[in-house]
């Protein structure tokens, strides 16, 4: 079984020549305006593009669900539904939804195995959707490292 790699540095520019997925938690309402998804916008338009698209379609748009879009040669940005809304509920519960984080990177494992590409992501679900890296990290050795897919997590 391999470790995630934690590394200091952008993850909208992930090291190395190998094919690589960027991954990022978006919400379940078509909201795009806040957090990681500004960097990724910064760099690229498409991916918010196909996301809002995605949403108005209201095709298969529901937690667990990811979107790959391509933006260069070898790089796609998946945008995977993980946050229900965006503020926390009328239980004080955060708007992570771990089961459809799950979900998503099983989805994200298949394309990377597929596509023998690397994972790459800052602290997915740890920032605006509140949830906790203790949570989320055996998720993803669970669902990609645990496949021998390689995993680098990006501290800005």
């Amino acid at each position: 079984m391999k470790d995630i790699q934690y590394i200091k540095g952008d993850a909208t520019s992930p090291e190395g020549s190998e094919n690589k997925i960027i991954v990022h938690v978006c919400n379940d309402i078509g909201g795009w305006g806040k957090g990681f998804v500004m960097a990724i916008s910064k760099r690229w338009k498409t991916p918010e593009k196909q996301y809002r698209e995605w949403f108005k379609s209201k095709n298969d748009f529901e937690l667990g669900r990811v979107q790959f879009v391509q933006v260069e040669e070898n790089l796609w940005v998946a945008n995977l539904i993980g946050q229900h809304k965006i503020n926390k509920d009328e239980n004080g519960d955060a708007p992570i939804r771990y089961n459809a984080i799950e979900e998503g990177l099983e989805a994200v494992s298949d394309f990377a195995k597929t596509n023998n590409a690397s994972v790459n992501m800052p602290r997915i679900g740890c920032g605006l959707a509140g949830g906790k890296w203790e949570m989320i990290e055996p998720i993803i050795l669970k669902t990609l490292s645990d496949k021998d897919i390689k995993v680098v997590v990006y501290d800005f």
